[in-house]
């Protein structure tokens, strides 16, 4: 499990058909720290696990399910900008949401257009995933725990704002119209759908006076 917040970039390039080697470029320490062999570390969002550590970086390797559904899959990948972070330790703070590493498609930039105070981009969502979307909520975008500021219904597209430190410090900075990025949805929503699903409506008890009483509501 991952936060959302960024902790570095780094560059990654295949080594195998599905092993990867991801070499840190900035903030190395906040990484390399106590990374261990066996350890998640999130790549543009996608949750991989440490095979080898090297100087400078590590190798992971990637399952044919993961670039199935994430950028790895892409040839554009090849020497191109991650987002890393590192697992969430127990104690440690929440600073964006909850995001599980677990990519849910691929998304594209549609506009980047810089503001008085942010930088406003805009994305267009594949369907699957275009359903946990909701103003104020929150999406990964690249790893990236970002807030929807708007969000269109019938085209599937999105607009978050983006401060210039989150700009800057992550490969946001390095997208244009057309790139592909890796969106994960809120698990709270994904939860509520599951839920709400006809499927579970017959597993639920009908709420009456006799129940709220047998259970001490009454």
């Amino acid at each position: 499990m991952f936060t959302g917040l960024i902790q570095g970039l780094g560059t990654i390039k295949p080594l195998e058909a599905d092993s990867w080697q991801i070499n840190y470029i900035s903030q190395p320490e906040m990484i390399i720290q106590d990374l261990a062999y066996g350890d998640s570390v999130s790549v543009d969002g996608v949750c991989l696990t440490v095979e080898e550590i090297l100087r400078d970086g590590f190798i992971a390797t990637a399952s044919p399910e993961t670039l199935r559904r994430t950028t790895l899959g892409k040839e554009e990948t090849q020497q191109r900008y991650v987002n890393l972070e590192t697992s969430l330790r127990v104690g440690g703070k929440v600073g964006g949401h909850f995001v599980m590493g677990h990519v849910d498609g691929i998304g594209q930039l549609i506009t980047s257009e810089q503001t008085a105070t942010s930088w406003e981009m805009k994305f267009v969502a594949p369907k699957a995933i275009a359903r946990y979307i909701v103003p104020k909520g929150s999406i990964a975008v690249n790893g990236i725990s970002l807030t929807v500021a708007d969000y269109h219904s019938e085209s599937s597209q999105f607009t978050v704002a983006v401060i210039p430190l989150t700009y800057s410090e992550t490969n946001l900075s390095h997208l244009i119209a057309g790139s592909w990025v890796n969106l994960e949805g809120d698990i709270l929503g994904k939860y509520v759908e599951k839920f709400l699903t006809p499927e579970n409506h017959h597993q639920q008890e009908e709420i009456t006076n006799a129940f709220l009483a047998e259970n001490g509501y009454l």
